[in-house]
């Protein structure tokens, strides 16, 4: 009877696996498909496969949409503010928790209190600052902004994954003879490299895939970024589904790499900076 209940119950949880994962895959994989469809199959709704792989989706969007300077226009703005964030972060983490600071954890309680606002309210605010400071309709404004958003977050994750390290090492640092920079560098953040990877990917990805803020501060196509690229494809009365698609997957790809790149320091960083320091 026991043996036949832990079966059910493998037997459900493998059924829930899944189907949250065919959940997760289908409408990525219906993306492709669609990206790789020649235009007069796109609404046929009897052809899921496509009959060719189409690729004029993909060299359309590359070469003719001025998508590679959308590209990179992203790619340096999400680099310069993952970079900020994470050199603030690991400073500010280090400080919370290894001083006793008068006012620390209300300061940290502050920060938190920063991420209850939703992202649609700060727009106006964003909006004149940067005016005055005439950074509108720049990226770097556009990274000022990420950053502004993006670090509570930071100084949070690694803060948390900080608080679980050996800090003997660090002590023992200090009796070779190193000093409190040197002690950072070469003892703390080679064992804090999970926490900081995780951090660093989940960063990356508010910055990429951020829209609301790059259509409200970015005005010359020359500055527009992959998420803007991919609404000029949506028009008044018609819609590039084709191009459309293909730039998606496009835009999937640096995060994807950079997902299974740091994979394994992923999850551990994930793992630690759940944990309540």
């Amino acid at each position: 009877m026991e043996q036949e209940q832990s079966y059910l119950r493998a037997f459900c949880n493998y059924a829930y696996i899944i189907g949250m994962t065919a959940l997760a895959i289908v409408p990525f994989l219906w993306v492709i498909l669609t990206s790789l469809k020649p235009e007069a199959e796109i609404f046929d709704p009897a052809r899921l496969w496509p009959s060719v792989l189409y690729l004029q989706h993909y060299l359309a969007v590359w070469f003719n949409a001025d998508f590679f300077r959308y590209f990179l226009n992203s790619a340096l703005v999400a680099l310069a503010s993952t970079f900020i964030c994470l050199v603030c972060s690991v400073t500010a983490a280090y400080g919370f928790t290894r001083f006793k600071i008068r006012g620390g954890n209300k300061i940290l309680l502050a920060v938190l209190f920063t991420q209850m606002f939703p992202a649609v309210l700060l727009v106006l605010p964003y909006y004149i600052l940067m005016k005055r400071l005439n950074l509108n309709n720049t990226l770097a404004g556009l990274v000022i902004v990420y950053t502004s958003f993006v670090l509570p977050f930071c100084i949070w994750n690694i803060k948390n994954f900080f608080a679980t390290l050996p800090w003997e090492l660090e002590e023992s640092a200090f009796v070779d003879g190193c000093n409190r920079f040197q002690a950072i560098v070469k003892a703390i953040l080679p064992i804090a490299k999970p926490g900081i990877a995780a951090t660093a990917i989940l960063a990356f990805i508010r910055s990429w895939d951020e829209f609301m803020y790059a259509n409200t501060f970015i005005n010359t196509k020359e500055l527009r970024t992959v998420q803007l690229g991919l609404q000029s494809f949506i028009g008044e009365y018609t819609t590039e589904w084709g191009k459309l698609m293909a730039g998606a997957v496009i835009s999937c790809v640096p995060v994807m790499l950079f997902f299974g790149f740091i994979q394994q320091n992923l999850v551990q960083g994930l793992a630690a900076g759940s944990v309540k320091g």
